[in-house]
């Protein structure tokens, strides 16, 4: 079993045996490994939480699928329509005239500019700072903290600041046990 276990992982990397080595046709079939997750498409707009959730579903996608930054950059512009395709227009001018590299940081950083503006992430940070539990059990506290510590990373910059961020929320009688 060990043997066959590195075998797979000595091969990953590689083409399969009975696959053409043309790199259209790899691309063709990452293309249709993406698709095969059906994401949706995003056309923009001005809601923030629409945006969120897009991206994150992309990201879960890429994730999965183990692909190359430049590669999951131009899947998730192939999903974008309509006021989105034509930001992303300029976008891509524009990195083409400073020469920005394709990478998912890039990408993920233009995209939060554009429709996580900087009151929508500052509300995000306030609604962290404010975090309590409450009357949420324990997980839906937990969800609550991990969704939106990722708006207020500078004050859980150490697992220690976080863990004791964590247990500052949780209610008095389950932080003295």
């Amino acid at each position: 079993m060990t043997n066959i276990l590195a075998r797979l992982v000595e091969q990953q990397g590689q083409a399969p045996v009975n696959q053409p080595r043309d790199p259209e046709m790899g691309q063709d079939r990452a293309l249709e490994r993406f698709q095969k997750f059906s994401p949706s498409k995003f056309l923009g707009g001005p809601d923030p939480e629409a945006a969120k959730r897009w991206l994150e579903a992309m990201i879960n996608i890429f994730v999965t699928l183990n692909y190359t930054e430049d590669k999951q950059v131009h899947f998730a512009i192939f999903q974008f329509e309509g006021p989105a395709r034509t930001w992303w227009n300029v976008i891509r001018a524009k990195w083409k005239r400073e020469g920005t590299a394709w990478t998912l940081v890039n990408f993920v950083r233009e995209f939060n500019e554009k429709y996580l503006p900087p009151i929508v992430q500052e509300k995000r940070e306030d609604e962290f700072i404010k975090l309590r539990q409450g009357t949420l059990s324990i997980s839906e506290y937990e969800t609550q903290f991990t969704k939106l510590s990722k708006f207020a990373l500078e004050l859980i910059t150490t697992e220690q600041r976080r863990v004791r961020r964590f247990v500052q929320g949780l209610n008095v009688e389950i932080q003295e046990a």
